[in-house]
């Protein structure tokens, strides 16, 4: 998982001209009729509306960038220098346009004056991600997805931005058994979250 934080008065640009907009790029399952935001992974990782009026570059080349695209953190070509390393950190080698239904909850965060606005994405899925690890109680008692279809109840022993470490508690003497572990730091859940895991 890699959380990719972007300034907010840049997507907040992004979000008005998608909004400003008739007609919109297509994606993969043919033609879309509404505002969204695409994350594009390539030369460099970026979000930007995917909106069409013909007043914005297309394509980020070295020659020329539409500088309203709202880059990732540590990931825009034209300023950081190892930006490439940190693009492949978070996507291995993959890259291409991801459309994304995250639009809604971004403005919301907007509208509440975030400065930042961070996503967590896995590669398949991509999540407006809200929490830092200083919301979380260090020693209090959380559940996180099993991977065998259910839930662990844990204690969270240390957490940073994007990873937590957990000691399973509460479970079968078994899984209670396990040494600490590293899950995603958004996969923990509050006892009382009817998440799905």
């Amino acid at each position: 998982m890699a959380i990719l934080k972007f300034s907010a008065s840049a997507v907040a640009a992004q979000i008005a001209h998608a909004r400003a907009c008739k007609t919109f790029l297509p994606n993969w399952n043919g033609p879309v009729d509404r505002p969204a935001l695409i994350l594009i992974v390539g030369n460099g990782v970026h979000l930007r509306s995917n909106g069409i009026d013909g007043t914005t570059t297309r394509i980020v080349t070295t020659e020329q960038a539409d500088p309203s695209f709202a880059f990732a953190d540590g990931m825009n070509p034209f300023r950081d220098t190892d930006w490439m390393a940190q693009r492949r950190m978070s996507f291995r080698d993959l890259t291409g346009q991801f459309y994304t239904d995250i639009l809604d909850d971004v403005q919301v965060l907007i509208d509440r004056g975030q400065g930042a606005i961070r996503l967590a994405t896995d590669g398949h899925s991509i999540r407006v991600f809200v929490r830092r690890a200083s919301d979380y109680l260090i020693g209090g008692t959380y559940e996180v997805p099993s991977g065998l279809g259910g839930t662990f109840r844990v204690i969270l022993k240390d957490a940073c931005d994007t990873f937590a470490i957990v000691q399973n508690c509460g479970n079968c003497e078994d899984f209670d058994a396990m040494q600490p572990y590293r899950v995603p730091l958004d996969a923990l859940m509050e006892i009382d979250d009817r998440r799905v895991a």
